[in-house]
């Protein structure tokens, strides 16, 4: 089994880079700011460019970092690592990472139903910029998975009772009951802080994903198999279960 990404660290030698994904050693840079002249100020076009295009925020960097000798102004509290494998740079403000933005490579069950895939795809898109949002939209996520799973939709937490009584596997009532306990701590005053736990956010995706398999994936495809038994087959066991 290959090892997990290294996630970035403020000072750490190496971590698996933002930019190119390669395990890689970094070096670590201050940062010094230099006066305009007098007369000359910032331009909003070219500060528009450097927000939306990543190749020029790098290119800018890279040329700051070659005058630092002229800077004058240090900069407290704000931090550059250089990747060795691509040259790429990534900026920290005090120990948190704040450029390039991170995305989880999470991607929905292939038979998510598609109003809760939306609501998934939503939560990893932020998971790493607020992860008790993205915990509160897997909860709501959960919620409409609900009518799916043959359940009215409207109370969680009813709906959840309703599917154990029909005989739901206790995994599966746990991952539930998982993705509503922290979904609601998330949006009301509880014991659990989701403010900076991406790792929980995560584990709520994973979740998410492991019950579409478990509860519509892995019915589908036994529902399938019984249809592509021969139809005498199908006959004699309805008639042994007294189906009509």
């Amino acid at each position: 089994m290959q090892p997990g990404p290294v996630v970035p660290s403020l000072g750490a030698a190496s971590f698996s880079c933002p930019h190119c994904g390669a395990l890689a050693h970094q070096s670590w840079l201050s940062v010094w700011a230099k006066s305009y002249p007098l007369g000359i100020k910032p331009n909003p076009s070219t500060i528009g460019n450097m927000i939306t295009s990543q190749s020029s925020i790098d290119r800018t960097i890279k040329a700051a970092t070659m005058k630092a000798e002229s800077a004058n102004i240090a900069i407290s509290n704000v931090f550059l690592s250089c990747c060795f494998s691509c040259k790429n740079y990534s900026i920290w403000l005090a120990n948190e990472f704040i450029h390039p933005q991170q995305k989880s490579n999470l991607l929905p069950h292939e038979d998510m139903p598609e109003n809760v895939k939306a609501d998934f795809e939503e939560a990893a898109a932020i998971v790493d910029r607020s992860p008790r949002g993205a915990a509160a939209i897997l909860r709501l996520a959960i919620q409409k998975l609900m009518r799916d799973l043959g359940e009215k939709g409207k109370n969680l937490n009813d709906d959840i009772a309703s599917l154990v009584k029909k005989g739901l596997e206790p995994s599966i009532q746990r991952a539930l009951d998982v993705v509503r306990v922290i979904g609601n701590n998330a949006v009301h005053p509880g014991e659990i802080d989701l403010k900076d736990d991406r790792a929980t956010a995560i584990t709520l995706l994973n979740l998410v994903n492991l019950v579409v398999e478990r509860r519509i994936s892995t019915q589908k495809h036994i529902d399938q198999m019984f249809e592509n038994l021969p139809p005498g087959a199908r006959e004699a066991i309805a008639d042994r279960d007294g189906e009509s």
